[in-house]
């Protein structure tokens, strides 16, 4: 058995600003850093032997203020930006209420919640789960079958593409999971037939 416990970055500058963000290099905000600090506390008692994040500051930072608070800052960490946030292509950087105003409000939540639409120039879900799932197959889930507790920090729709994956959500289904900033899942991860299998999910509020 093995942990794994996926945790969106705190807020950042653009999430308070309500932008589109993607993957421009946003730091935290301060009510980001004390998310960070707040996950860190509620994972204290788990003992990592591996751990995640994107090539991103926002998940970066996360990560670095949670693995100092519990004390596991000498944990090997990978970053890879196979786990960035979703690519918002032409929306990047665009206010979220001013882009509902200028191409209508359905339109602007069928390119944020959609499985397989891409914004303009961007990714879809789709996308990013095609991206995400071979870096967790070979890194990751080989981590957790091995027997190791492994921290992911990365951002909301990479992390539902996770989430899809080992929970075996449809597609019509995922674009549904909100996953909030600084909120850990956690997972106790088993094998059945040599896979994968979740033998108990929590959420830590």
């Amino acid at each position: 058995m093995a942990i794994l416990a996926l945790v969106r970055h705190g807020e950042s500058l653009w999430n308070k600003e309500n932008r589109f963000t993607g993957w421009i290099d946003i730091d935290l905000s301060g009510k980001g850093v004390d998310e960070a600090h707040s996950a860190a506390k509620k994972l204290e008692k788990i003992k990592f032997g591996a751990a995640y994040t994107s090539a991103l500051c926002r998940a970066q930072h996360t990560l670095g203020i949670m693995l100092e608070d519990m004390g596991q800052a000498g944990i090997r960490v990978m970053s890879d930006e196979a786990l960035n946030e979703r690519m918002y292509g032409d929306l990047q950087g665009k206010n979220k209420d001013e882009m509902r105003k200028e191409f209508g409000a359905g339109q602007v939540q069928v390119w944020r919640r959609s499985f397989d639409v891409r914004p303009p120039n961007g990714e879809s879900l789709k996308d990013t789960c095609e991206r995400v799932l071979p870096y967790f197959r070979s890194r990751i889930e080989k981590d957790l079958l091995e027997g190791r507790n492994v921290l992911v920090v990365a951002h909301g729709n990479s992390l539902r593409a996770i989430v899809k994956h080992i929970e075996g959500i449809s597609d019509s289904g995922i674009p549904l999971v909100e996953i909030p900033t600084g909120q850990p899942w956690v997972y106790e991860m088993g094998k059945e037939g040599g896979r994968l299998a979740i033998l108990k999910k929590e959420i830590l509020h």
